[in-house]
């Protein structure tokens, strides 16, 4: 199999990644163990996290996840907006502007953002704005399990050693205490996803995070 990897040349390296989750942990959930890893191979990374909606206790958790998750990274931003939760479809115009205004601050070399095909309606009017937003971007659509039953054959795998592994679960069991409640947010749900797309990516530490890639440009 090709292995394409994050250039380490210095006109080419990777320099600034914008992270994009509708709700208080699903970038966390999503693509935490990929940021972990970002951030050690890159250490002069920039990067800039985005919550649309989180507020109370809520917002709490996401900005001490997301400053545990980005220690290490000099150059962060972490935004955490209060767009109201499962109506933004109906207040789609508040948030566009916002990404219009997003767009115009940064230009992010990779945007990590929801799946299209999610079936939280939250999620996907985030994955339609990111598009509609960076239209000349790398941009990587990651997945979320829950009820719904709506991931589907992700192309993109990224392998995550145990050690990162273990640092992503153990982070969102520690910050995440308000959804402790939730059957499915347990750190079998979490692993288990990780060793499937670990098994459809032939990963060597037999987990890995999967990402849906819609368009790449190979230079």
């Amino acid at each position: 199999m090709l292995k394409l990897g994050f250039s380490k040349d210095e006109q080419q390296s990777l320099r600034q990644v914008l992270c994009l989750g509708a709700h208080s942990d699903d970038i966390e959930i999503g693509c935490g163990g990929t940021i972990l890893a970002l951030t050690e191979a890159f250490p002069d990374l920039s990067v800039s996290w985005v919550v649309l909606s989180s507020a109370g206790d809520r917002r709490e958790e996401a900005l001490a996840s997301a400053n545990e998750f980005l220690k290490t990274v000099k150059q962060k931003t972490i935004l955490i907006e209060s767009f109201e939760d499962t109506l933004f479809p109906y207040i789609g115009a508040e948030i566009k502007g916002f990404f219009r205004r997003l767009g115009q601050e940064i230009s992010p070399d990779l945007v990590l953002t929801h799946y299209r095909q999610d079936l939280h309606q939250d999620h996907r009017l985030v994955s339609d704005l990111t598009w509609n937003t960076f239209r000349n971007h790398l941009i990587l659509e990651y997945e979320i399990p829950k009820y719904d039953g709506d991931i589907g054959n992700p192309n993109f795998f990224v392998p995550l050693r145990d050690s990162i592994r273990e640092r992503k679960i153990a982070y969102l069991m520690k910050y995440f205490s308000t959804q402790s409640n939730k059957h499915w947010f347990t750190e079998e749900t979490f692993t288990a996803i990780l060793r499937l797309r670990g098994i459809e990516s032939n990963s060597p530490s037999q987990y890995a995070e999967a990402f849906y890639c819609r368009k790449a440009v190979l230079m």
